[in-house]
C-alpha cells in the first residue's frame, strides 16, 4: 500500500492544476493517466479542433481573396498532411508541457494506467495500491456512439476524425450541435461535400430559432446541406459506401456518402471505475452526482471536468479546479454562482450567455430586448464578414442583463463584457452608458443597449 494526501484520478484541465496546487502546498499527491497527458481539451478537443478550424479559415479566406482586391489565381487547394501536422505540433507542444509541470513539482507522482476504486479511499492501478483520504476525479467523457446500424457500418468520432488520412468526398455528419456544425463547416472548407443529419426540428435545438435558423442560412449558404427532422436515423453500409436513414417510414430515404462523423453528444468515462465501491452514485446517464461544492456522495471523493455533468467545457473544469480549491481553505465559492456561457466556434462563432430569449420569456416578468445586425456593425462591414446578429435579453424592472447571444465575427471575445456585467450584478446602463474602442465589435454593445424595445413589441 502506498499513502499519500491526495489522489488525483484523470490530466484533463482542472486535475494537473489541482495536484500541484496540493503538491505545492507540502502535501503528497498522485496523478494518474490511462491514456494521453492533458485529457480532452488538450488532445481531442479545443486544441486540436481549433488548430484545424484555424487551416479551414485561411482556406476560406483565400478562396475570397479577389473580394478584398487579392488575387490568387489557382484555385485553392487544402493540403491535409500540414493541416495534420501542425496540429499535431500544437498538441504536443501541450501534452508534453502538462508532463513537465507534474513531473517536475515536487510531491507530485504521476502515475500512467488505469484507476479503478477498491474502497472510497484506495484505487488500485495495476500492481499497484494507493490509498488516500481525499480523491479527485477529472476523467472527462468520450464521444456517444448510440445510433442504431453504428455496430457493422465504418464512422468516425469527433477524436477519430482528427486524425484522418485524406479529405472526405462526401463526409455525413449525424448531429446538428456544437462538435457536429464545427466539422461540418471546417471539412466543407477542406473541399468535402458535406451533409448534416440532425433528428430535431432545428440545429442547436436548445437555443433561440432566431440563432439556429440564422446558423442553418450561413451553413446552406456557403454549400452545406442540411436535414432536420430525421425521424429515424440508421447507419449502413452500401458497398464502398455508407449511407444513413432519416426516415421512419420510408427505409429507401438514405443519404449516400464517403464517410460518417457521429456528433451526438458524450458519455461520460466513469462506468468503469469501480465507483460503487467508493460509494459515489451517479445518474442515469453515467454522470457523477454532486453537491455545488463539487463533493460526491462519498465525502472522500470530489469530482470535477465533464464527468459531473455541470459544464461539458474547458472553462467550467478549470472553474470546478478553483471551487474545490477555495472550500479546501474554507471558501465558500460555489458553483450555484456561475453563469453560464460558451461559445460556438463556427465561422463567425456564435457565442452566448446566461438565459436564452425562450427561459427569459418563462420567468413571466417584463422583458427587453435589444438587437442589432451585424450589417450595422463598422468593423464587420469592414472586415467583409457580416454574418449574424447580436441581442441581449434585460429585465425591465432591475434592468439588469438576464442572457445575451452574439452570433458574428469575434462573438467569442465582445461577449464577455456582458459577462462581466452580469457577474457585477450592475443595471445594463454600465455598458449603455460606457465608451468602447472604435473601430471594434464591442462598441456596438453600448449603442444595442440604448435601443432597447419591449420584448413584446420586438421584431
Amino acid at each position: 500500500m502506498e499513502h499519500f494526501d491526495a489522489i488525483v484520478i484523470g490530466t484533463g484541465q482542472a486535475g494537473p492544476a489541482l495536484a500541484t496546487k496540493l503538491a505545492g502546498s507540502g502535501l503528497s499527491v498522485a496523478i494518474m493517466e490511462r491514456k494521453f497527458v492533458g485529457g480532452t481539451c488538450v488532445n481531442v478537443g479545443c486544441s486540436p479542433t481549433k488548430a484545424m478550424v484555424t487551416s479551414a479559415h485561411a482556406a476560406f479566406v483565400a478562396r475570397r481573396g479577389a473580394t478584398f482586391g487579392v488575387e490568387i489565381g489557382d484555385s485553392v487547394r487544402v493540403n491535409l498532411d500540414t493541416v495534420l501536422e501542425r496540429k499535431n505540433g500544437i498538441v504536443m507542444k501541450s501534452r508534453i508541457g502538462v508532463t513537465n509541470w507534474l513531473t517536475e513539482t515536487p510531491g507530485c507522482t504521476l502515475i500512467h494506467g488505469h484507476a479503478r476504486f477498491e474502497s472510497p479511499t484506495t484505487v488500485r492501478v495495476g500492481e499497484r495500491l494507493l490509498t488516500a483520504p481525499k480523491i479527485y476525479l477529472n476523467v472527462g467523457a468520450r464521444p456517444s456512439v448510440t445510433v442504431k446500424g453504428a455496430e457493422a457500418t465504418p464512422y468516425l468520432t469527433s477524436s477519430t476524425i482528427l486524425d484522418i488520412a485524406a479529405i472526405p468526398e462526401h463526409l455525413i455528419v449525424v448531429g446538428g450541435g456544437f462538435i457536429g456544425l464545427e466539422f461540418a463547416q471546417m471539412f466543407h472548407r477542406f473541399g468535402s461535400l458535406v451533409t448534416v443529419v440532425e433528428r430535431n426540428a432545428y440545429l442547436l435545438p436548445h437555443k433561440d430559432e432566431d440563432v439556429s435558423l440564422a446558423l442553418r442560412a450561413m451553413l446552406e449558404e456557403e454549400g452545406i446541406r442540411i436535414r432536420t427532422n430525421a425521424s429515424c436515423i440508421e447507419l449502413n453500409q452500401e458497398g464502398s459506401s455508407v449511407s444513413v436513414a432519416v426516415n421512419c417510414s420510408d427505409r429507401t430515404n438514405r443519404i449516400f456518402g464517403s464517410h460518417i462523423l457521429l456528433a451526438t453528444g458524450r458519455t461520460p468515462n466513469t462506468d468503469d471505475l469501480g465507483l460503487e465501491a467508493a460509494n459515489v452514485k451517479v445518474d442515469q446517464r453515467g454522470f457523477v452526482l454532486t453537491d455545488e461544492h463539487l463533493q460526491t456522495s462519498s465525502p472522500n471523493v470530489w469530482a470535477l471536468g465533464d464527468c459531473n455533468g455541470r459544464g461539458a467545457f474547458t472553462h467550467t473544469a478549470w472553474n470546478d479546479y478553483e471551487i474545490v480549491v477555495d472550500n479546501l481553505h474554507h471558501g465558500t465559492r460555489s458553483i450555484a454562482d456561475r453563469i453560464g456561457v460558451y461559445a460556438l466556434f463556427t465561422d463567425p462563432p456564435m457565442a452566448h450567455v446566461g438565459m436564452t430569449e425562450k427561459q427569459a420569456r418563462a420567468l413571466g416578468r417584463p422583458l427587453l430586448l435589444a438587437k442589432r445586425p451585424m450589417t450595422k456593425v463598422s468593423r464587420a462591414v469592414e472586415k467583409g464578414e457580416t454574418i449574424g446578429f447580436m441581442k441581449a435579453i434585460v429585465d425591465a424592472e432591475t434592468r439588469i442583463v438576464l442572457g445575451a447571444t452574439i452570433f458574428g465575427v469575434g462573438g467569442d471575445e465582445a461577449i464577455h463584457s456582458l459577462l462581466a456585467c452580469m457577474y457585477a450584478k450592475k443595471p445594463v446602463d454600465l455598458l449603455s452608458e460606457a465608451v468602447f474602442i472604435h473601430p471594434t465589435i464591442s462598441e456596438l454593445i453600448p449603442t444595442m443597449l440604448q435601443e432597447m424595445t419591449p420584448l413584446e413589441m420586438a421584431h
